[in-house]
């Protein structure tokens, strides 16, 4: 979709022009969510990383990796946000791929809660799960073993041999996309985490979904999480904004599209501090609450009106703290390579931070994609001692400040 109107750019004096602000835009486009033509763009990126989580495994990889432009639009009739410039053949999901959260204690209590609530509220005792994006394997082998359940998992990106667990032996990985062609599948829950925000037409994604399981699975619950949008719009949440999401979901336009699709929620919540989205469904309708609907999106509206701006002070808060320590001659890392610290790390390549932490031991040693910036274990700042510690994730600080504290004391952390 392009601009009828013009644009104003608001430079840092990076190496490329980090974003502009959409300005007078006439024409619509069709909401990938709705279908309606009433979708306005708001906002765009340029010349981002196409993958986030797909650190290089040399300096030069990752300065000449693919790039591509964010236009960010707003459907006025159900409130969905989405990538408008978004080109889906320059995805490539591999083995390269590499998003897990799991070396987390804070991440791990999340999930370990989750999967029991999981296994507990839909009964899964020796039942058939399902789950479509499955990555390394890791919750799907949590659902199996908490409830000796069989698993079959579908991801492009699983990678041989990182599943280390008892519930191994009961679980099958096909590393392909899911289609209807897997619907004779035994199915007695179908969950989707972190995946759906991927999929270039989503309605189309779940008509598969709903087709596969038909009426033999008619009462088989569904469970999707993805990243919450509210956070991204009311929280300063703007790292988060990154190329392999097309969709940024909240719960008004995320309940329209499952009703589209021929399923009913019967939950939809906030979890993992308001950044995630948790839906559960079932084949079937529901009533719409249109006064509530209708009253959510009118403050959401008002989000993207000032959406703009959010990202601007957030952008200058950050500047100012990165051109005080330079002033200094002090030393700055970004704790945390995955897509906030990847986002962050291309807008402020400017000031050529050297080193991102990170505890994912699969993502040390490599590069950040757009950036010369090395992602290192956390033992190295013992050494490095910087002035200076960006928190890509706030929900992380208490656990991040304790590390910090015992490896470099001095150290300011900054939650961003």
């Amino acid at each position: 979709m392009k601009s009828a109107g013009t644009c104003e750019t608001w430079g840092l004096n990076l190496n490329s022009q980090p974003f502009s602000i959409a300005d007078n835009i006439q024409d619509l486009a069709a909401c990938i969510a709705c279908g309606e033509s009433a979708a306005q763009a708001f906002f765009q990126l340029n010349d981002v990383p196409v993958l986030c989580n797909a650190p290089c495994g040399t300096r030069e990889d990752a300065l000449a990796f693919p790039t591509g432009q964010i236009t960010l639009a707003f459907c006025r009739n159900c409130g969905h946000v989405f990538n408008s410039s978004f080109a889906p053949e320059r995805m490539l999901y591999n083995q390269q791929y590499e998003n897990s959260l799991h070396y987390s204690p804070l991440f791990d209590r999340y999930i370990n809660d989750l999967g029991r609530d999981l296994v507990s509220r839909f009964q899964l005792r020796e039942k058939n799960v399902i789950e479509i994006g499955c990555g390394k394997g890791d919750f799907l082998a949590l659902l199996c073993r908490l409830g000796s359940n069989r698993g079959i998992g579908f991801d492009p990106s699983y990678e041989p041999g990182r599943m280390d667990d008892d519930a191994g032996e009961h679980i099958r990985i096909i590393r392909d996309l899911y289609a209807e062609s897997y619907g004779h599948l035994a199915c007695d829950l179908l969950c989707c985490r972190q995946t759906l925000e991927h999929i270039s037409d989503p309605a189309s994604f779940l008509d598969s979904i709903r087709r596969s399981l038909g009426e033999s699975h008619k009462n088989t619950p569904v469970f999707f999480e993805v990243p919450n949008a509210l956070y991204t719009l009311q929280h300063k949440g703007i790292w988060d904004i990154i190329y392999e999401h097309v969709s940024y979901f909240w719960s008004v336009p995320l309940a329209h599209l499952f009703h589209r699709c021929g399923f009913a929620a019967t939950r939809i919540e906030e979890a993992f501090g308001g950044q995630y989205l948790c839906l559960e469904a079932i084949q079937g309708q529901q009533p719409q609450d249109d006064l509530q609907q209708h009253a959510l999106l009118a403050r959401v509206t008002e989000d993207v009106r000032l959406f703009a701006d959010t990202f601007r002070s957030t952008l200058q808060d950050a500047t100012a703290i990165l051109e005080d320590v330079a002033r200094r001659g002090g030393r700055t890392v970004v704790w945390g390579a995955g897509s906030k610290g990847v986002t962050f790390l291309n807008l402020f390549r400017k000031f050529d931070i050297a080193y991102a932490v990170d505890i994912n031991p699969h993502k040390q040693g490599k590069f950040v994609p757009g950036t010369s910036c090395l992602i290192v274990q956390p033992e190295f700042l013992t050494e490095y001692q910087p002035d200076v510690v960006f928190l890509m994730n706030p929900l992380y600080r208490e656990e991040i400040a304790r590390q910090l504290a015992g490896l470099a004391p001095q150290a300011e952390l900054v939650p961003v």
